[in-house]
């Protein structure tokens, strides 16, 4: 079931400069710093020279899923926002509605009464400074965005223009923590599950993309995907899209994902949970 709301072109410099960026990663390694973080993935991309490496189960019901992700400390790399963004740079600016910065995105805001259906997930974000000895940055706002379980992108794809759910800006506390209540996202064609941020230096300026310092994206485990896409409702779609994409075909992760990837945990009764540390050189 095919959407419009793809990811391949940024609505301002197209593929052509996402291709191109992503062989200057492949080239440049994005290396930043070292010392590894424990679980969580801190930042660069995901050919790091750092050791790392990926377990992952799944299972369905009220059995726990969990897959834990090991990376070095080094700079989130930058990502497309996609055609979508909400932040003033393509039409719509969700960034400028009242009550944006909360942490509960799943309903709609400032008039809008839409609800995202799905999976309920929990996202923390930690954002540390990779010329600091990833120390914890505090202060500072994360704008999330993501699809809904049909694939759609909220204030753009047809039949949910009017609604502005599952975006939403959090301030990191003084541990560098943001929390976010969403849902699972789908898979629509042509992309990997995955979810967009935006990093600004306050919540004051996280008003416009014009003051943004990052964007990037999370990507999510496979497996964990599979077994949300086959066993809850609403996510029929997802189950061929995800069957005909991969990492490695995906053309923003497929230079790896390494420092990306979420770690996340649940079962589809009580929901999931998903952690990544973002390093930035602040």
């Amino acid at each position: 079931m095919p959407h419009e709301n793809h990811d391949t072109h940024d609505h301002d410099q197209g593929l052509a400069h996402d291709l191109e960026l992503i062989q200057r990663r492949r080239a440049l390694g994005w290396l930043a710093g070292a010392g590894a973080l424990g679980l969580l993935g801190c930042g660069g991309g995901g050919d790091s020279s750092a050791a790392a490496s990926t377990g992952s189960s799944s299972s369905t019901g009220s059995t726990t899923t969990t897959t834990t992700t090991i990376g070095s400390c080094s700079v989130i790399p930058e990502e497309t926002a996609g055609p979508y963004p909400g932040d003033g740079s393509n039409g719509a600016n969700a960034l400028a509605l009242t009550g944006i910065v909360r942490s509960d995105i799943r309903s709609s805001i400032a008039g809008a009464s839409g609800v995202a259906g799905g999976v309920p997930m929990t996202l923390t974000i930690t954002l540390v400074n990779t010329n600091g000895s990833c120390a914890s940055l505090a202060g500072y706002a994360i704008y999330l965005w993501h699809c809904d379980r049909e694939g759609r992108y909220s204030m753009y794809s047809s039949g949910v223009t009017a609604q502005n759910y599952l975006r939403g800006v959090q301030e990191t506390g003084s541990n560098g923590t943001v929390t976010f209540t969403t849902v699972f996202p789908g898979c629509y064609s042509g992309r990997m599950p995955h979810m967009h941020f935006e990093i600004y230096r306050s919540a004051n300026t996280a008003s416009s993309w014009s003051n943004k310092l990052k964007t990037s994206q999370i990507a999510l485990p496979t497996a964990i995907c599979s077994t949300v896409y086959s066993t809850a409702s609403g996510y029929s779609a997802s189950v061929s899209n995800l069957a005909q994409i991969s990492f490695s075909s995906d053309n923003v992760f497929s230079d790896g994902v390494t420092t990306q990837l979420a770690t996340v945990s649940g079962n589809i009764t009580d929901g999931y949970t998903a952690a990544l540390t973002v390093g930035i050189a602040a």
